[in-house]
């Protein structure tokens, strides 16, 4: 990835302040993002923080005067494909001068110093705990004309304190908490975002009330472990529940103008009725669930430290498809765990056959510096984790295509996206997601003036046709409802959310505090 040279447009006059007849130029950003949804959230914050601070977004094709990257740690070829990316953009910098290149995340939180001894055109490191010093660190390295490196080893504040650029006009992340309390082998995760920690009830319905005001009609709820939620509470006059997931899904069913609810991810061993029963009677949460397996074999499960088995994690789906006969659900699997064998993959492979998930996310397992896993005996060798991969591959593919197939002729609900674009320009296929998240290509058909289709608009269609990964509906368009998230996306506008909730009684760093906003629960869920 590198970017095209362009002429500077220089930092501001540190001379340059109040009663100053000196303009300072503004300066463009541009965030690149890699990892999971919690990153692409964070994203949106340290959008929302640079704009606060007088940033412009930089267009597409554009040169930027700030890069931010916001890695992730999780796979091997995180380090490469990060160092790759700085190298790409070292050439740039050293010909504009005033440049700058900010590295954050899970990445930045696991090198720290490394970051700068590998690049050392770098500007500003920081981590995962303290997205809210940016702004300051990126000024305090052009004023001393030095790199700086701020590294927090527990969280500063939620992040849901600070302002948020979000990225789409009509679908928004909401945080329920931070942080991971299970330990399994092979993450890194919680020695990188900490231990879990909860936000309010009020405040997490607050932040969807503001998505919503603003013509959002589709929010995920976030965690590393969402079903945990409610048990480690930050604010400690808020008594610990267990239930307090549930009750937040059926509290965001009496949010006016909220169509669809998800959530990810939850942890199989901490899935509770309640929640099934909440997705199953509040309608706006959609019938869709990712439901991480890792693998099917009893002994991995235990030396991974997954505190479930294989028939615990086959009833829980047997509830939710009892409940919800049309529930999608997917997974996580993890392909070549040290000491898996043939026996150990073939276990896995039976739970995928009977298990029919809709779709699977796998991986060959890589070992990460500093889990447990890393440092275990009997690695597999790379070669017999591929030949695994490619048998779980090819099952899972056959699944998906019949599970897909099972769903031709059926009318489906679309809310319109833009990741895809059209499909075919000939065939005018846009892209849709169904209430149980799967795929559409749909034929939009001859449409002009107020009947044109946009990103954010609802539609209904039939299914003509199935694809592994997607679904085809060419037969037409049955219905089509504008919507305002339709219009802020056709005027290019996504919403500004501000700062929801309080800190965590913690000292800031670098950068000024934020008010919070004042918040309730309208839900009645605390």
């Amino acid at each position: 990835m590198s970017i095209e040279l362009s002429e500077r447009r220089g930092a501001p006059d540190a001379g340059a302040g109040v009663g100053s007849d000196v303009v300072a130029p503004v300066r463009s950003y541009q965030v690149r993002t890699y990892g999971c949804q919690m990153n692409v959230h964070d994203s949106e914050r340290i959008a929302g923080l640079l704009e606060d601070a007088g940033y412009t977004k930089a267009p597409d094709d554009a040169d930027a005067d700030l890069v931010v990257f916001n890695t992730c740690a999780i796979r091997e070829n995180a380090d490469n494909k990060l160092y790759g990316n700085l190298s790409h953009l070292a050439p740039a910098k050293s010909e504009r001068p005033g440049m700058q290149i900010a590295v954050g995340g899970c990445l930045a939180q696991k090198d720290k110093d490394t970051v700068l001894r590998k690049a050392p055109w770098v500007d500003v490191v920081f981590g995962t705990h303290n997205i809210g010093s940016l702004p300051a660190l990126l000024e305090r390295a052009r004023h001393n004309e030095s790199a700086q490196v701020e590294i927090l080893e527990s969280l500063e504040r939620f992040p849901s304190t600070l302002p948020a650029k979000r990225d789409s006009a009509y679908s928004g992340w909401v945080s329920v908490s931070v942080g991971c309390n299970n330990t399994c082998t092979f993450c890194i995760v919680p020695s990188l975002r900490g231990k879990e920690v909860d936000r309010r009830p009020g405040d997490v319905l607050a932040e969807v009330q503001a998505l919503v005001d603003q013509g959002v009609s589709e929010v995920t709820l976030l965690g590393q472990n969402v079903n945990a939620y409610g048990m480690s509470f930050a604010d400690p006059d808020q008594p610990r529940n267990r239930g307090a997931f549930a009750e937040l899904l059926r509290a965001c069913g009496s949010i006016e103008g909220l169509e669809r609810v998800r959530f990810t991810s939850p942890h199989p061993a901490e899935f509770t009725d309640d929640v099934i029963e909440a997705m199953a009677e509040t309608p706006n949460v959609c019938p869709q669930l990712h439901m991480p397996l890792q693998s099917g074999s009893d002994r991995i499960l235990k030396s991974m430290r997954r505190s479930y088995r294989q028939r615990k994690f086959l009833g829980i789906l047997d509830k939710v498809r009892s409940a919800m006969p049309n529930a999608a659900i997917t997974t996580d699997i993890i392909v070549g765990f040290p000491g898996e064998t043939e026996e150990d993959f073939q276990q896995t492979l039976d739970v995928v056959a009977a298990a029919r998930f809709s779709s699977a996310f796998t991986f060959q397992y890589s070992p990460r510096p500093g889990t447990p896993a890393a440092s275990m005996p009997d690695q597999v060798p790379p070669e017999v984790v591929g030949e695994r991969y490619r048998r779980l591959i090819d099952l899972q593919e056959e699944i998906c295509l019949t599970e897909n197939r099972a769903i031709v002729g059926r009318e489906v609900e679309l809310l319109v996206v833009a990741d895809e674009g059209r499909k075919s320009a000939d065939t005018r296929r846009m892209t849709g997601r169904a209430r149980d998240g799967r795929l559409v290509h749909f034929a939009a058909g001859e449409r002009v003036g107020s009947d044109v289709i946009r990103p954010g608009d609802v539609v209904t269609t039939h299914v003509t046709a199935a694809a592994p990964h997607h679904l085809i509906a060419d037969a037409g368009v049955v219905t089509h409802r504008r919507t305002r998230a339709g219009d802020a996306h056709e005027t290019s506008r996504t919403p500004t959310t501000p700062p929801v909730g309080v800190g965590l009684g913690l000292p800031t760093i670098g950068a000024a505090p934020v008010e919070p906003v004042a918040t309730g629960c309208a839900g009645g869920c605390g």
